[in-house]
């Protein structure tokens, strides 16, 4: 059994690792044989997530203590086994655990996620979150959106309409003068 000293340290890592990032994913993984959490763990390692285990009572009280954010909605799902996944993008986690399941397994299970202060409860949100775009992606499509129209006037004054429009300008210069 743990020290008070020990739950009090475990407590204050779980709210330095909250507190780093802006997506977590809390996952049910109990009647995972050792083997399938291993290979889990491996694939959480490949793909840039931290993979947890932790007590429900521990990580209630280290997200009660991490100020301006309030993971409340989260609290109800902490029950059973607990495995807390830390990531960078939105959807790292749920591609990951979709991609996991396809070998027959319905392990781990999706508990509840918390991304950029947005709550995702019940394991049918994950096929959602597996679709979610990233910020860069966001980015991206905005850009090409923007580029669109710079592209079709590029393209009208390359194309025959081109020669139009240049001796458009050029009468209207010959105007001016």
């Amino acid at each position: 059994m743990a020290t008070r000293t020990e739950k009090d340290q475990a407590i204050l890592e779980l709210i330095e690792e909250i507190k780093s990032t802006n997506v977590l994913y809390l996952a049910d993984t109990s009647s995972m044989d050792a083997e399938s959490t291993t290979n889990l763990r491996r694939a959480c390692n490949k793909a840039g997530i931290r993979m947890k285990v932790v007590k429900n009572t521990l990580l209630r009280k280290a997200m009660e203590r991490v100020e301006g954010r309030d993971y409340t909605d989260l609290m109800p799902t902490l029950k059973g086994q607990t495995s807390i996944l830390f990531a960078d993008k939105g959807n790292a986690p749920a591609k990951l655990i979709k991609d996991f399941r396809k070998k027959d397994q319905k392990k781990p299970a999706l508990k509840s996620a918390w991304i950029d202060e947005a709550v995702f409860v019940g394991d049918d949100q994950l096929v959602m979150l597996s679709n979610l775009k990233g910020k860069e992606e966001l980015i991206g499509d905005i850009i090409a959106l923007l580029q669109s129209p710079i592209k079709n006037v590029i393209g009208g004054l390359q194309g025959s309409g081109g020669q139009k429009i240049a001796g458009l300008v050029k009468a209207l210069e010959e105007r001016a003068a």
